[in-house]
């Protein structure tokens, strides 16, 4: 993989084509020690988005010393952001992560198998580098692949997760589950994550920040906050969102119980309000997925002259199955949730659209 040939002393951005291979961490490494900082791209990216990317961020342009990346992030909606992480926040993040989650590189094998261009995938790849655990990549992900690798812990997105059946998924240490909502129930050895790539990825785990992460949640907007040292330093333009006092704003809303524990509700931009009633997402997919013939599902708003807004959801079938009706999924709701969480519309699709990173690609508010 070629590195542009920077002038020495001059920290740049280098673009590395992200490929799932030690390729691109031995490339990696050597952007380091060269004093560089990483821009990763998603090899799956057309040339023209490549570029796009490219531009954006302003690869080749500087970097401040100590920068180790620009992440440029995936986000549902909205053009992408370069969010700056430098190598301190990176090493908090292992360091904090691994302890996490116990790791000893004598016994553990971290296995990569999500797009490295995310955060996500990319967490993987730096944690098992600067800590010493062996590491096994795939350039994507494949359930059988998954299935034989003797690795230990992993990170999957909820549609990976779901393509490995209950035998392959017992056999882990840890799955790191991070993504989107997770499914309503989990085995115990995998764990939901919650985090951004302005954290350098996961840093609360099954509702517990990392040590050294303080979370807290505006009382007025219940929108979570974050602090702690593994927070981006700035955005590419320069921008930094922390506050005086360190706190990063998520524009994620949650609450937290009385042991500390974080429950997130979804983005703060899609939440739904129907009849003067908030209704969250996250709540009624999280239902919608317990019904016995609903695969995969999203909920959002739309506009509505009588209600403000109503709840819609696509849903996506179980081969074999027939798909339910409006009547039965309302009912099947209300048997979990307020009766104004139950969806007044529904559409049966064929998939889901999503982000490169798996995320569902939730429908704006429209007519």
């Amino acid at each position: 993989m070629h590195v542009a040939p920077y002038p020495t002393g001059v920290p740049r951005l280098v673009p590395l084509v992200a490929t799932g291979d030690r390729e691109f961490v031995d490339a990696l490494r050597r952007t380091w020690d060269a004093g560089d900082a990483v821009l990763p791209v998603d090899p799956r990216l057309p040339a023209a988005a490549t570029d796009a990317v490219r531009t954006a961020m302003r690869a080749g342009d500087d970097v401040d010393d100590g920068d180790a990346l620009v992440m440029a992030t995936s986000g549902s909606t909205g053009e992408p952001k370069g969010v700056v992480l430098t190598h301190d926040a990176v090493a908090a993040a292992v360091r904090m992560g691994n302890a996490a989650l116990d790791v000893d590189p004598s016994s553990d094998r971290w296995l990569a198998c999500l797009p490295l261009a995310h955060m996500g995938g990319l967490n993987v790849v730096l944690r098992a580098v600067l800590s010493g655990t062996p590491l096994e990549l795939l350039r994507s992900f494949d359930a059988a692949a998954v299935t034989r690798s003797d690795a230990t812990l992993t990170s999957l997105v909820p549609t990976a997760l779901a393509r490995l059946d209950a035998g392959a998924v017992a056999r882990w240490r840890r799955i790191l589950l991070g993504g989107s909502a997770p499914p309503p129930s989990l085995p115990p050895n995998v764990v939901p994550t919650y985090g951004l790539t302005e954290t350098c990825g996961g840093c609360v785990y099954a509702g517990v920040p990392f040590a050294g992460v303080d979370v807290r949640v505006d009382p007025a907007t219940a929108e979570i906050h974050l602090r702690g040292p593994l927070l981006l330093r700035c955005y590419r333009d320069g921008t930094d969102p922390k506050t005086a006092d360190g706190w990063f704003a998520t524009g994620d809303a949650g609450r937290l119980d009385d042991d500390g524990t974080l429950h997130v509700d979804g983005r703060l931009t899609d939440l739904i309000v129907t009849g003067g009633e908030n209704v969250w997402p996250v709540a009624v997919e999280r239902s919608l997925r317990t019904h016995r013939a609903i695969a995969d599902c999203v909920v959002a708003g739309r506009r509505d002259p009588e209600w403000g807004e109503c709840v819609v959801a696509w849903v996506v079938v179980h081969d074999g199955d027939d798909p339910p009706s409006l009547d039965e999924v309302r009912d099947h709701v209300k048997a979990d949730l307020a009766p104004w969480c139950a969806p007044r519309e529904l559409h049966v699709v064929d998939d889901l659209p999503r982000t490169p990173s798996g995320k569902v690609r939730r429908p704006t508010n429209s007519p």
